[in-house]
């Protein structure tokens, strides 16, 4: 009785360490980005809290609401007499708020585009310019080195701080607390401020000009970004420094936190927005722009990635999110309908309690290439599987086999050029490959002292000879290389140790002579008997 036959076993190699983790898979799903010019360059980026989370962009003299779901612009906000900056979208979506390079703030109706309020006390350019979460008040700082707190009714300010000595690039209201500010300057340092008391109840030297600063939602942490660096702060141990960070070669231009604050977001002017676990702040992915980063923004529900750039260039990133209602309206169309064969069917596969179920083995389907080993035909086994493209790991394993059933010269034999030229190719590909090396050596070996007789008939073999016979050269070349950087090693290594051994050798040495120095010398003078009286 002949027993079933046993397909070709695939030969598995040791799976290299990869670079590829479940953090950068996750961050990779951002794909297809959507590339607008815009007429100058991005200088904010700002979500909306409220779905379908549209995003307000800020660059030249205009602020520009763009559609989450569509990637157009909604809206067009142009009416500043100069270079507009930091506007930002009222966490109801109603309402935003810009400053600009006149020192002048205003609030707009995001459906109507009309202007609101309008606040004109600042002197110099206004670069923030921020709701409060009262949503009746907004935050601004400027270049005229003061923060203020505006009533929002009234268009008066209710508080001034001023503290900083250079320019005020950086400012946010706490989350958890209205009545905190935090603000960074140009002067190197991040002010924590208080309207209860008016004026500041911490100061943290970061170091460098301060671009950006963020807090976390409890309140108890800072971070600030200037320079190629990142520092973090704890508030609760009054402003002691935390962690300093430097993966950037640039500038920090920005930073943003995801929507659970375990993922923190930075835009650089080395072209890299990079994301950091803030458990230990480590780097888990980076994202390569084609031009230095000024802004950058995540979504709250973290499906869509906007970086804004210096030249004017608008990166829109989506990563694909199968909602709750797509699944159950694919559930919906997958249930059966009447007049429907799947309807008439319906429950009859299903078995019932102490019915005896018959199983039933599936058939199993040979591929091509196992069909003809089944009945012998190693070179069309060969071809079979040179020809369906199949990985080198299958064709080098299908090799294999033929060496342990000694058909190797029996496949490799009676070829004319057309069907040598698969195997000729694939030698040619995979004669350097470590892994095969060996394997693949045997087989040329083979096939040369098969087929020499009559090289130089065809100039399609006689080419793929030539440049196997060039890959074997240039792989012994690199290998003699790589013995000689090793040699070399070897040599620095033995020197060093030996080097290391002496220098103990001579402290041990050394040491011993000191304590033989010490000790006193023994006399070599007879001893004088004692006197008796």
């Amino acid at each position: 009785m002949s027993s079933d036959f046993k397909s070709l076993t695939v030969k598995k190699y040791p799976r290299l360490p990869g670079r590829k983790t479940a953090e950068s898979r996750y961050w990779r799903k951002f794909k297809s980005p959507i590339v607008v010019k815009e007429f100058a360059a991005v200088s904010s980026i700002h979500f909306s809290e409220t779905s379908p989370y549209d995003f307000a962009v800020t660059a030249s003299t205009r602020v520009q609401i763009y559609s989450s779901k569509t990637h157009q612009v909604k809206k067009t906000i142009s009416r500043f007499k100069d270079v507009a900056y930091s506007g930002t979208i009222r966490n109801d979506g109603r309402l935003v708020v810009a400053g600009d390079a006149t020192g002048l703030i205003q609030i707009f109706d995001v459906g109507s585009r009309a202007i609101l309020r309008t606040f004109r006390d600042h002197r110099h350019p206004v670069h923030v310019a921020k709701f409060s979460s009262d949503k009746t008040q907004i935050l601004s700082a400027s270049d005229d080195k003061t923060v203020r707190i505006w009533d929002m009714p009234s268009e008066t300010p209710l508080t001034i701080f001023s503290g900083h000595e250079d320019y005020i690039r950086a400012g946010m209201v706490s989350h958890d607390n209205p009545h905190l500010i935090l603000s960074g300057s140009y002067d190197q340092t991040v002010k924590l401020w208080d309207m209860r008391t008016q004026g500041c109840v911490m100061t943290m030297n970061h170091g460098a000009p301060v671009e950006c600063v963020d807090m976390f939602p409890d309140g108890g942490v800072v971070v600030s970004a200037g320079g190629p660096h990142l520092k973090v702060f704890d508030l609760l141990a009054g402003g002691r420094p935390m962690h300093s960070l430097s993966n950037h070669q640039k500038t920090v231009t920005s930073m943003c936190f995801d929507h659970s604050y375990s993922r923190l977001l930075t835009g650089s002017l080395d072209h890299h927005v990079k994301v950091y676990n803030v458990q230990d702040y480590s780097v888990v992915h980076s994202v390569k722009y084609p031009a230095p980063v000024m802004s950058v923004a995540l979504s709250p529900d973290d499906t869509h990635l906007v970086a804004g750039m210096a030249g004017g260039l608008l990166s829109i990133r989506q990563r694909v999110v199968k909602s709750a209602e797509v699944q159950t309206r694919r559930a919906q169309e997958e249930q059966a309908s009447g007049g429907t064969y799947k309807f008439f069917v319906r429950g009859q596969k299903t078995a019932a309690e102490g019915d005896f179920i018959v199983e039933s083995q599936k058939k199993r389907r040979l591929r091509e290439y196992d069909r003809y080993l089944k009945v012998f035909q190693y070179g069309n086994a060969l071809d079979a599987c040179l020809r369906t493209n199949q990985p080198a790991v299958t064709t080098v394993s299908l090799i294999q086999e033929l060496i342990h059933r000694d058909g190797l010269r029996q496949a490799l034999s009676g070829r004319d050029d057309i069907s040598l030229e698969p195997l000729a190719q694939f030698l040619v590909r995979n004669i350097n490959n470590p892994r095969y090396t060996a394997l693949l050596v045997d087989v040329t070996t083979v096939m040369i002292d098969m087929y020499t007789a009559v090289l130089g008939q065809s100039p399609l073999i006689d080419e793929l000879f030539m440049r196997l016979r060039s890959k074997v050269k240039q792989e012994i070349a690199f290998q003699k290389q790589l013995f000689s950087v090793i040699g070399s090693m070897e040599m620095l290594f033995a020197k060093s140790t030996s080097t290391s051994v002496g220098v103990a050798f001579h402290n041990e040495l050394s040491s011993t002579s000191n304590s033989s120095s010490i000790a006193p010398k023994p006399s070599t003078e007879a001893p004088v008997a004692p006197t008796i009286e």
